[in-house]
């Protein structure tokens, strides 16, 4: 009989969105429209799973896919998943390995294990054998230890239209940061993740001039407390799945102060993700909680397009490029501007070819469980 027998549940239609109301400081939101099942292509391809007991009514109850399964002669079952919304050649096996990130056809699908449900949606958490959203969401990589550079382009979410031509644009290494307060994220977070990207959330935190400057709806704010701010964290953490981590949007005021941003860093360590400082502030403490509390973590080195102008964010990629070569990596970080997205589109193309390999910020993270 084999030894290990994976198990492995399938959920998560096109149309899911991650995301409960709660009273919390902010005005309401509409709630996003689902994608119909019949708007979706059809698939002839099945999925196979080998081996295991997968569970019927979890799989069949959210998957709405078609499924079929085979006692073998050693005992062991195999189950036979034909979705309609997977693309791609022949049939996908997964044996009992654990690998680093998701097969391209099942990338839009959050991994059930790894999910809590709450009143604010389902958010991401580590599961039961100590597996995480970071190993599973991540984009795989060579695992080379030449020059690396991360690009991560943030603002997804906020413009339909600068969304969607950012995912068609951008190379599929460029990580790709979702606006907590943006609008449709789950069906763009499934485009992205079909794409190939990897995917970050970004979470507003409060800056020194709040609130004149004002990051958005549901803000972490340090006079507001742990309470009402695990309470903000977590709205924002349901509003998409199958992201590394977080990033912060804004926030020198909260980052820079350790007993509002600890209750945060462990609500994150418990959750398996990384957090994304994007190197704005010299006071913030994020990466000596981290080292402390146990969390996966990572600095950019750059702003590339404070100036939206392409021969300038050209010149910030070349010295990201610099201080690559230097120091081994770099993660520089934008927006998603229409002049940004087409100059880290081309820039990257010829990065590439000069042996730079382009990976995404999980792979740079310092990670205490060196995954």
């Amino acid at each position: 009989m084999i030894a290990g027998i994976a198990v492995l549940i399938l959920f998560g239609g096109a149309g899911y969105m991650a995301l409960q109301q709660s009273p919390l400081r902010g005005a309401p939101e509409p709630a996003e429209k689902q994608v119909a099942a019949s708007e979706q292509p059809a698939q002839s391809e099945p999925i196979v799973i080998e081996g295991g007991i997968a569970s019927e009514e979890r799989v069949a109850g959210d998957s709405g896919a078609e499924i079929a399964r085979t006692l073998t002669d050693e005992g062991g079952v195999v189950t036979t998943i034909s979705p309609r919304d997977r693309s791609g050649d022949g049939p996908l096996i997964i044996s009992g390995a654990e690998t680093v990130g998701q097969d391209p056809r099942m990338a839009h699908l959050p991994v059930p294990e790894l999910l809590e449900d709450t009143d604010f949606g389902r958010l991401p958490i580590k599961s039961a054998d100590g597996r995480r959203a970071l190993e599973a969401y991540a984009r795989p990589w060579s695992g080379a230890r030449g020059t690396r550079i991360a690009i991560v382009v943030g603002g997804l979410g906020l413009s339909q239209t600068g969304t969607q031509y950012a995912i068609a644009t951008l190379p599929e290494e460029i990580t790709l940061a979702f606006a907590a307060s943006g609008n449709s994220l789950q069906r763009w977070l499934q485009e992205a993740r079909r794409a190939g990207h990897e995917v970050l959330l970004q979470v507003p935190f409060e800056p020194f001039n709040y609130p004149q400057n004002d990051p958005g709806p549901h803000t972490l704010v340090v006079e507001d407390g742990t309470p009402q701010n695990l309470a903000d964290l977590h709205w924002a953490l349901g509003r998409i799945t199958n992201y590394t981590g977080i990033m912060n949007f804004m926030g020198a005021r909260f980052l820079s102060d350790p007993d509002a941003t600890e209750p945060i860093m462990r609500d994150i360590a418990r959750r398996g993700i990384l957090f994304l400082d994007d190197g704005t502030s010299a006071r913030t403490v994020t990466g000596s909680l981290a080292s402390a509390i146990g969390v996966p973590h990572a600095t950019a080195d750059m702003v590339v397009d404070h100036e939206v102008n392409r021969i300038q964010i050209m010149k910030k990629l070349d010295e990201a490029e610099r201080i690559a070569r230097r120091n081994g990596s770099a993660i520089a970080i934008a927006s998603a501007f229409e002049t940004s997205v087409n100059a880290i589109a081309a820039w990257a193309n010829e990065a590439k070819a000069r042996g730079i390999e382009i990976v995404a910020v999980s792979a740079l993270a310092d990670d205490p469980e060196d995954f």
